[in-house]
């Protein structure tokens, strides 16, 4: 992150981590772990745990039952994908090697750790841009939805997605290594630290705000019609709206969701290379652990709201699905 994050690190390091010690300047696992420390990787590894399960139920339930089978639910199963790999590697590489060793030495697997955080990331993200393209069609343009968003576009964003990611990834991994700086290196991590976040975080969220916010429009001016009984749309047709915007509604709180999490961290590295004294490290650690839980949150979120989900995670966790074929299933709605 920079020289001066160097000056007196053994005596800082040693403070603030339970679990770190410095040999020969090197960061290594301390033999005798604290009570403190034992409980923060227990904690850290119930968490992974649970944002694996939770994702892989999602998983399970969209490619299992046949009436989950539809574009946004590809949508929702490619992020869930992504959430389920930050459970899988991300959590274990920070957990293997903190953060906070990250800050005061930049060897390969901190520039491979980081490089995993940032695609991953722009992965979660750039599915939610494609999701709120899909909700702008299914509310604003009902009639066309079908021919615009049908499974070989869905198949082309979730593509768009991870390629995005992966060539963000990389270049941030390509740019680590290429870093021999000295004096300099505030000045470069501050370009790329500017150059990710625009294309993998401003931008796509500038985007989303702004479709959801005329979904929003749209979809409350919908309700009133309905609720006024001045549209001439059937019984049917006013459910399907209904079911509409009630998708809208559960995917802008997973947005909503990803921002709280993942703002915070972004700010801090956008704004750190400009204070003349860093954060203290618990601190960023903190920050980086709470935009590393957005992964475990969105299976909760689509259970508590969507009941075909609740009902799939049962039938699911319950062994139902071994019993017969049930892909055919009516799950309620």
């Amino acid at each position: 992150m920079g020289p001066g994050f160097s000056i007196n690190r053994t005596v800082i390091v040693v403070d603030i981590h339970p679990c770190y010690e410095i040999s020969d300047f090197s960061y290594i696992l301390t033999k005798s772990p604290s009570i403190i420390c034992v409980l923060l990787y227990l904690f850290l590894f119930l968490l992974s745990l649970v944002t694996v399960c939770g994702n892989l139920l999602v998983m399970i339930s969209i490619m299992y039952f046949t009436q989950l089978h539809s574009p946004t639910n590809y949508l929702i199963l490619s992020l869930a994908v992504a959430d389920l790999l930050v459970g899988v590697l991300v959590f274990p590489l920070n957990m293997a090697f903190s953060l906070s060793s990250c800050l005061y030495q930049e060897d390969l697997f901190c520039k491979v750790c980081n490089s995993f955080d940032v695609s991953l990331s722009t992965c979660s993200i750039l599915n939610l841009c494609c999701i709120s393209i899909d909700r702008y069609y299914a509310v604003c343009q009902p009639l066309t939805y079908k021919a615009k968003i049908n499974h070989h576009v869905t198949v082309f964003m979730i593509l768009i997605s991870w390629g995005g990611s992966a060539v963000i990834g990389i270049g941030v991994l390509n740019a680590g290594l290429d870093n021999m700086c000295e004096d300099s290196c505030s000045l470069d991590m501050l370009m790329v630290n500017t150059v990710v976040s625009a294309f993998s975080f401003y931008l796509p969220v500038i985007i989303m705000l702004c479709v959801y916010l005329k979904v929003f429009l749209v979809a409350l001016k919908q309700a009133r019609r309905i609720q006024n009984k001045t549209c001439q749309s059937t019984k049917s047709g006013a459910t399907v709206s209904k079911n509409e915007r009630k998708a809208t509604k559960t995917l802008a709180i997973v947005l909503g969701v990803f921002l709280l999490c993942w703002t915070p961290l972004i700010l801090y590295f956008h704004f750190s290379p400009f204070s003349q004294n860093p954060a203290p490290v618990p601190l960023v650690e903190t920050l980086s652990w709470l935009a590393l839980f957005n992964s475990m949150f969105n299976p909760f979120i689509y259970a508590f709201f969507y009941s075909w989900f609740r009902t799939a995670f049962m039938m699911i966790v319950t062994g139902k699905i071994f019993q017969g074929d049930l892909t055919n299933t009516k799950l309620l709605r």
